[in-house]
């Protein structure tokens, strides 16, 4: 597993590319993005997968 800890305001889509990106080159198959720049945390915490080419960003 692999986790990237930010602290934006908001988590943007080049956030999520970028941990699909280090999860691709690592090999790795699970992510977890969490940001500590909102004010909650709840909503703030994404899971990405690798390997699921019809998951939206």
């Amino acid at each position: 597993m692999l986790v990237e800890l930010k602290s934006v305001e908001a988590l943007g889509r080049v956030h999520k590319k970028q941990v699909l990106t280090y999860l691709k080159l690592t090999g790795l198959k699970l992510g977890l993005l969490i940001n500590f720049g909102g004010d909650h945390l709840k909503g703030n915490i994404e899971r990405l997968v690798n390997g699921l080419e019809d998951s939206p960003l």
